[in-house]
């Protein structure tokens, strides 16, 4: 049953993505400009943002398996909808239909799978799905980014409808029917509303920094770098891996070392932006600091979603879905911010102020941690 949610979390996950090896790709098929195909990952951010919260409270009532598997047939109706889209306006509403089942995917996909062992090892449960979303890095999006440049970008586009359509059956034939609220995972192991809001704040922060940068990361890889176009996949390759690397090792730890793991994915982001920005017109130190950005990206969501299922003050479904929300909230931020940046300053700039907003989020972790200090309410499980 893991299996299925974790193979979900990388459909969506690369659903999510594939745009930012495409870009160039979909922006000349479409005879749109680069920045505007950027918009279909601002666009998407802004729906995840806008709706989570609302539809886990709309459907908080129906049982997990009913709503996966409805979320799951949206992805399959919107991958293949993006695919046949004869223009940029019919891509950007299949993105925005994918966009709303994922909207809710984290929420629901989260108490689901924690729900199915014990406490004390649901930050390795929470690690096992953010191992499989970055998977998306690893093999999704490079392999989605070959496969549009030696076919076309519909190709990959309509790939996770397959994938999507084998979790949903899967998920529909195994997975329990039970009242959400009557689940192990409902509610948090230690509620705290000051921790809650640190998280929520932090996670912010952390991908508006990200995606700042991450959105235009093919750009800059050419444009500063001055790698050659054909490199840019396994350069992606490289960007995965480390995401992999960083996930599967703070998923190891994280059960027992929950504040720290999110500060230490934190500051690695910041140092990798900060050091592309730097440095990144050098080549070797363009992939010391690309891994480092990537050894960070999927344990920050990760990190953030394992902490909300602890210090969550109510229902972990509606903090998920918070989390969620406000992430995606920053991704759109991100791009945004990326896209004002990049023809004023250029695509080096992005990744300056993708680091500054991401030591922003350090900031509040900081000042968190602080306050967590004075003394009044820990978390249930400290570090040792």
């Amino acid at each position: 049953m893991l299996a299925a949610l974790m193979l979900a979390a990388f459909t969506f996950n690369t659903a999510e993505n594939l745009p930012v090896g495409l870009l160039e790709l979909i922006s000349e098929s479409l005879r749109v400009p680069v920045s505007a195909v950027g918009l279909l990952v601002t666009g998407y951010g802004v729906t995840v943002a806008l709706s989570s919260l609302p539809l886990a409270h709309a459907l908080r009532a129906v049982p997990r398996r009913h709503v996966l598997t409805g979320l799951l047939a949206a992805l399959v109706v919107s991958s293949l909808a993006a695919a046949l889209a004869t223009s940029y306006w019919l891509l950007l509403a299949a993105r925005l239909l994918t966009a709303l089942a994922q909207a809710l995917f984290w929420a629901v996909a989260g108490p689901a799978a924690a729900g199915l062992f014990a406490p004390a090892v649901r930050g390795r449960v929470v690690g096992a799905l953010s191992v499989a979303g970055s998977l998306a890095l690893v093999l999704g999006v490079p392999a989605g980014t070959w496969l549009g440049q030696w076919s076309a970008w519909q190709v990959p586009v309509a790939a996770p409808a397959g994938l999507g359509l084998v979790s949903l059956v899967t998920i529909a034939a195994l997975l329990p029917t039970s009242r959400p609220e009557e689940e192990s995972a409902a509610f948090g192991t230690g509620p705290d509303t000051r921790r809650f809001r640190t998280v929520l704040t932090a996670g912010t922060l952390s991908a508006t920094g990200a995606f700042a940068g991450f959105t235009y990361l093919v750009t800059f890889l050419g444009d500063v770098s001055g790698f050659p176009p054909g490199t840019v996949s396994g350069l992606l390759v490289v960007f995965g891996i480390a995401c992999l690397a960083g996930v599967s090792v703070t998923g190891a730890v994280l059960d027992r070392f929950p504040r720290s793991a999110l500060t230490a994915a934190v500051a690695t982001q910041a140092a990798g932006m900060l050091g592309l920005y730097a440095a990144g017109g050098s080549r070797p130190a363009a992939v010391v600091f690309l891994s480092l950005m990537g050894a960070a990206l999927g344990p920050v969501f990760m990190t953030t979603q394992s902490e909300v299922l602890r210090c969550a003050p109510g229902r972990t479904d509606l903090a998920l879905a918070a989390n969620s929300g406000l992430y995606n909230a920053g991704i759109a931020a991100g791009a945004a911010l990326g896209g004002l940046v990049l023809p004023l300053a250029g695509v080096r700039a992005t990744f300056l102020a993708g680091g500054l907003t991401t030591l922003g989020a350090c900031a509040v972790l900081a000042a968190g941690r602080l306050r967590q200090g004075g003394g009044r309410q820990a978390l249930p499980a400290p570090e040792t």
